[in-house]
């Protein structure tokens, strides 16, 4: 396949919201079509001819971390499926267009993802009023539009400046029109009476749970007040609705999040008292509670490139030897938080060679730690020197199973009644391979990808495509913003701040220095 010139930066930004997912489902499958007719890679890297695509060229697109993709492309025309070879390396240089402007930009190397892809993240902790210029180099040659220009101003995470018009911000970062969750879960509520909520939802969740957090949302303000004595995880949440207030303005609305691990609310559509529309972290089978992305991914979006190590980028250059080096096995190692994982070590122990899973952690079944044994620690990035990673349930929904989605080795899921908000876009055979929930056929299963490698590789490959173009982290926003949005075009009744709810502030130290073009000046400033 050729590739085709196509700019994306601030010079000619062509169809973006429609190719830009295309452009990364586009590179990851011609990986693997080429390398399987094991065609000979191009001879040299086209600085030229290279493709480079991606939210972070866009200065309008704030994001805790920026980021963007490069496509390495033969003079040839052909996009290179492997690490181009030589000493060349593609390089980035990220500055302020002003030489008055001082900020400090964090720009790690770009992130090799072993397809002949590359992503690149950089972190800004100040905002720039003239805005940014981006290099991109190979061999000292600008590659493809380089030098992109983002016209400012240029914001940082931390600074307050939401623009008011919500299509404009959703269109900044190229959000779906739609999500299938979502439409799924609203179906159940045309109308949400807000009073109904207030009188209902404290007897029945917060006396017997004790999760629930109320929050109030006015004028882009966000109000809360904790409901139970198990609420500590409403940092996540709280962190999550700051860190969208600052990018848009938020529609008024009044609404109850489980910050519990499983979803609560039981009662059917047909029922009499119906379900209350309660947010999660996560759903099942069974439950009629909205879903939102869980407080792991969110968290790790925030603190890419500072506090965390695995989130949903640094993965997709930490995904082990290449599909032929890696061990032909499944694999497994977490705590004894669901009987099957026990079961599962001990498939481990009566069959090694086909099979290396462990428990690191004894607290459910701490009975079984001598019969079972206890396996060291490792490294996630590890996990991908195996082929097979074996999904299995936790308390809950399996909260790693995004990450092992992100890598490229092949996804052997237990079937579940939990899932998260991206669950349902994916098919079983076409981007994992399912189990059963006591995993009598895991073996079989296990068995079977050893002796079909091909097909094997290519539900790995078109999993990890799929989860490479749902799990971008700008897109968790745009899930977050539409969930809310869908909610208070559902209330009857106006939201209110309730006794006892206190105000949830923006940061205001100096790491959240800046000037927003959108405000307009107070009294005091003129």
């Amino acid at each position: 396949m050729l590739a085709t010139r196509r700019g994306w930066g601030a010079r000619g930004c062509l169809q973006i919201a429609l190719l830009l997912g295309a452009a990364v489902l586009w590179a990851s499958r011609q990986s693997f079509s080429e390398a399987a007719t094991a065609e000979p890679p191009p001879a040299a890297v086209s600085a030229e001819r290279s493709l480079v695509w991606g939210p972070g060229l866009r200065a309008e697109a704030t994001l805790p971390v920026r980021y963007f993709w490069l496509q390495a492309v033969g003079s040839d025309g052909r996009n290179f499926t492997r690490s181009p070879p030589g000493n060349a390396q593609f390089e980035v240089k990220i500055k302020p267009i002003s030489p008055k402007e001082v900020v400090q930009i964090h720009v790690p190397k770009f992130l090799d993802r072993n397809d002949g892809s590359f992503l690149m993240r950089y972190r800004l902790y100040g905002s720039v009023k003239e805005g940014l210029k981006v290099e991109i180099l190979y061999g000292g040659a600008h590659v493809a539009e380089s030098p992109y220009i983002l016209k400012g101003p240029v914001y940082h995470e931390y600074c307050e400046c939401p623009e008011e018009d919500a299509q404009i911000w959703e269109k900044s970062l190229s959000c779906p029109s739609e999500h299938p969750q979502i439409i799924e879960d609203f179906a159940m509520f045309p109308s949400i009476d807000l009073q109904r909520m207030f009188d209902e939802v404290p007897p029945r969740f917060a006396q017997k749970m004790g999760a629930i957090v109320h929050y109030t949302v006015i004028g882009n303000h966000i109000y809360r007040r904790s409901l139970g004595k198990y609420t500590d995880f409403k940092m996540f949440s709280d962190e999550m609705l700051l860190s969208l207030a600052r990018k848009v303005h938020l529609p008024d609305v009044e609404f109850y999040l489980n910050v519990a691990d499983w979803p609560v609310e039981h009662r059917k559509a047909n029922d009499t008292p119906g379900p209350l529309p309660i947010l999660s972290w996560c759903g099942s089978m069974d439950s009629a509670d909205l879903v939102l992305p869980t407080y792991d991914v969110t968290h790790s979006t925030l603190e890419t490139l500072r506090g965390v190590t695995n989130d949903l980028l640094s993965i997709q250059g930490n995904t082990g030897p290449a599909w032929d080096n890696k061990t032909e096995q499944g694999f497994f190692r977490g705590r004894d938080s669901r009987e099957e994982r026990l079961q599962l070590a001990q498939l481990s122990k009566e069959n090694p060679e086909l099979l290396d899973a462990g428990i690191t952690g004894y607290f459910f079944f701490r009975e079984k730690e001598a019969e079972l044994g206890k396996a060291p620690l490792m490294g996630f990035f590890d996990f991908f020197k195996y082929k097979y990673q074996v999904s299995i349930d936790g308390t809950v929904a399996a909260y790693r199973f995004p990450y092992l989605m992100l890598g490229d080795s092949l996804v052997i899921k237990q079937a579940s009644q939990y899932y998260e908000h991206f669950y349902k876009e994916l098919a079983p055979w076409t981007h994992y391979v399912p189990v059963k929930r006591n995993l009598e056929d895991l073996l079989e299963r296990i068995k079977w990808a050893k002796e079909n490698d091909e097909e094997v590789r290519k539900i790995a490959k078109e999993g990890q495509a799929a989860a490479r173009e749902l799990l971008q982290p700008h897109r968790l926003y745009c899930y977050y913003f539409k969930v809310f949005q869908k909610y208070a075009e559902r209330q009857a009744g106006r939201p209110e701040i309730r006794d006892r709810m206190e105000f949830v502030p923006q940061p205001d130290d100096r790491t959240s220095a800046c000037s927003c073009h959108r405000k307009k000046p107070s009294k005091e400033e003129l």
